[in-house]
C-alpha cells in the first residue's frame, strides 16, 4: 500500500517509545536509555530484556472512521536469543476529539504475526513477546492520521450552485455595502429616521431628504442612493442624536455627532444586494512568479488571484471555487474542473501553496475531503437535552414548502423546524427533536426519519442532512454531524474532489416588522 504522508508512520511513539506521535500511549511502559530518539525511523525500546525495533507502520483501513487497522515491520531481541524479524497486524477502535484534533484508540489489538524464520512455537512466543509492549490505550494526531489514511477513490460530492458572484475591484481602501435582498427598513424609535435591517452595517435613511447614512469606522459617508456615489459628511439630521437611545445602537454614541477630527480616509462603497466579493489590492496589483510553474501570484492583496501566462487569464479562488476571467473586471466564469496543471505542481516551500487543497486531485485535496467526513459525535440524555430547546418566531409560525419534497420547513426563525406529516423536526446544535406542534413540547429523537435525507441541496435546511441520530441501550441518544452540517460540502470533479463553503444558493431572507432571519452565506 502506497502511503502519502509519512507523519503517521514518523509518530506512532509510545510514551514508553514504541511508536513515536501521533500515536502516543499513555500507559506506562518501562524502557531504558538505549530508546533512539529524534523523528526517524525504526524506533526502538527494551523492556525487561527484550529489544524491541519498530519500523515504519502503515494504515490499511480506517473503516468509517471508527475501525482502524494498520501494519508495521518490527525486529525482536530476547534476553537470551537471537534477534528475529517479522510484521505485525494490528487493529483497535477510534473515538475523535475534534476540539484537540486527537483520535483515541481504544483496545488495541494484535490481529497477525508473521515470522518467516521460526516454527510455529517459537513465533507464538515472540507475539507474546510483543504484546508486553502494547497499552491499552494509544492516542494520534487526526491530521496525521487523516493524511495516511489510504482513499478509495473520491467522494460522489453534491450539487452544488457554482455560478459566480459579483465581483467588484478596488485599488484604494474599500468596503462591500451587502444588503441581503431588497432593502427592508423599520422605523429607528422616537425618530422619523428609518434604519436598514438586512445588512451588517450601520445604515440609516432619512426620508424627508431622501438621504441615506453610513457609519464606517469614524466616519460617516452619505448618498441619496445606495448604489451611488458615497462621500464623508460632517451633518446629520438632528434626530439622529436619539439614535444611540435605543440600546441596539448604543455603540453609535461617540459618533454622533461626528468626531471634528475623524482619522483614516474615506472608503470606496460598492454596493450589491445579492452575494458579492471585493478583490482589494494596495494599489495596482503587484505579481510574483512561482518557481517551476508558469503561475503568477497576486502579493498586494488579501485575495487569492493568479495569472496563467500562457493564456493571460486570471484566476480567483472564493468559497472554495475557482473562478477565471480575461480580465479582473471580468466576466468571471467557474474554473474548478478545468484548471491549468500548473496549480497542481505549486510547490509546497512556496507562498502561494496554501491553495493547494483546493486544486482537484492533490493530495492536500483529498486529505482536506477525508477530513471533511469524519463525524463530530456527542452523546446526550434525551430528557436533559430536549428541557433546553426554545424555538422563538417572529410572531406565528410560517412554512414554505421544500421542492421536491412533501415537507416545509420554517421560515420566520433562526432554527432548523421541519415538518413532516404532522410532526415536527427540529435540528439544534446538531441534534434531533421532535414535536407535535412547531412550538412544542419537544423531545430528542431516538431516530430520525429517512425522508429528512432527501431534502435537495438547493434548499436552505439542506445543511441538517448531513446530521444523523441513534439510541444506545443505555438510554442515552448519540448524534452524528459532519462538515456539511457547517456548510462545508464536498464538490465533485472529473480530476478529483475538494471543499466548497456554501452551497452557493442564494435565498432571500425573512424579514417583517423588524424581525430578520438571513440564512447561511453562501
Amino acid at each position: 500500500m502506497k502511503i502519502r504522508n509519512a507523519s503517521f508512520l514518523q509518530c506512532l511513539i509510545v510514551t514508553a517509545a514504541l511508536f513515536t506521535s501521533p500515536f502516543v500511549i499513555r500507559a506506562a511502559t518501562s524502557t531504558s536509555a538505549g530508546q533512539s530518539g529524534g523523528s526517524t525511523w525504526p524506533r526502538e525500546l527494551y523492556q525487561n530484556g527484550t529489544r524491541l525495533i519498530v519500523y515504519q507502520p502503515q494504515v490499511d483501513d480506517w473503516k468509517n472512521f471508527q475501525d482502524l487497522s494498520w501494519r508495521m515491520a518490527v525486529s525482536l531481541t530476547p534476553k537470551s536469543g537471537k534477534t528475529v524479524l517479522g510484521v505485525v497486524e494490528m487493529k483497535g477502535n477510534t473515538s475523535i476529539d475534534n476540539v484537540s484534533k486527537l483520535v483515541v484508540i481504544s483496545n488495541p489489538q494484535i490481529t497477525g504475526t508473521y515470522f518467516p524464520s521460526l516454527d510455529k512455537a517459537t513465533a507464538d512466543k515472540m507475539e507474546q513477546a510483543f504484546k508486553s509492549f502494547v497499552p491499552a490505550t494509544l492516542q494520534i494526531s487526526l491530521y496525521n492520521l487523516i493524511a495516511s489514511t489510504p482513499q478509495k477513490g473520491p467522494p460522489a460530492g453534491v450539487q452544488l450552485n457554482n455560478d459566480p458572484p459579483k465581483v467588484f475591484v478596488g485599488y484604494r481602501p474599500s468596503i462591500l455595502l451587502s444588503v441581503n435582498g431588497e432593502p427592508n427598513f423599520t422605523v429607528v424609535p422616537n425618530t422619523n429616521l428609518q434604519f436598514v435591517v438586512n445588512t451588517e452595517w450601520p445604515l440609516f435613511y432619512d426620508e424627508s431628504a431622501s438621504v441615506y447614512y453610513l457609519a464606517v469606522g469614524q466616519q460617516w459617508l452619505t448618498s441619496n442612493h445606495l448604489e451611488g456615489q458615497w462621500s464623508p459628511t460632517k451633518q446629520l439630521p438632528a434626530e439622529m442624536s436619539k439614535v444611540p437611545q435605543d440600546k441596539q445602537w448604543s455603540a453609535l454614541k461617540k459618533l454622533i455627532p461626528p468626531p471634528a477630527n475623524a482619522k483614516g480616509v474615506a472608503p470606496d462603497v460598492f454596493y450589491s444586494d445579492k452575494p458579492a466579493e471585493v478583490i482589494l489590492f494596495d494599489g495596482q496589483p503587484v505579481y510574483a512568479q512561482i518557481p517551476d510553474t508558469q503561475l503568477e501570484y497576486a502579493t498586494n492583496t488579501n485575495s487569492v488571484v493568479f495569472v496563467y501566462k500562457p493564456t493571460q487569464q486570471f484566476y480567483y479562488l472564493t468559497s472554495g471555487r475557482w473562478f477565471n476571467a480575461p480580465d479582473l473586471q471580468g466576466s468571471w466564469t467557474y474554473a474548478t474542473p478545468n484548471l491549468p496543471a500548473d496549480f497542481a505542481k505549486i510547490p509546497v516551500t512556496s507562498p502561494a501553496s496554501a491553495i493547494l487543497a483546493t486544486v482537484p486531485g492533490t493530495e492536500q485535496a483529498k486529505d482536506a475531503v477525508l477530513l471533511a467526513q469524519i463525524p463530530t459525535t456527542m452523546t446526550v440524555k434525551p430528557t436533559e437535552a430536549a428541557a433546553k430547546v426554545k424555538v422563538a418566531y417572529a410572531g406565528d409560525p410560517k412554512f414554505e414548502a421544500i421542492k421536491g419534497t412533501s415537507m416545509q420547513y420554517a421560515t420566520n426563525t433562526a432554527d432548523k423546524v421541519i415538518e413532516l406529516e404532522g410532526t415536527y423536526y427540529l435540528c439544534l446544535q446538531g441534534v434531533w427533536f421532535m414535536a407535535p406542534t412547531p412550538t412544542g413540547p419537544w423531545s430528542t429523537c431516538m431516530s430520525v426519519p429517512k425522508e429528512i435525507y432527501t431534502i435537495p441541496s438547493s434548499s436552505p435546511v439542506y445543511n441538517v442532512t448531513y446530521v444523523t441520530q441513534s439510541a444506545n441501550s443505555d438510554g442515552t441518544v448519540t448524534s452524528n454531524y459532519t462538515a456539511g452540517y457547517l456548510g462545508t460540502f464536498i464538490l465533485g470533479a472529473a480530476t478529483g474532489a475538494i471543499l466548497a463553503d456554501g452551497s452557493g444558493y442564494w435565498w432571500p431572507p425573512y424579514c417583517n416588522a423588524g424581525y430578520y432571519y438571513p440564512y447561511p452565506s453562501t
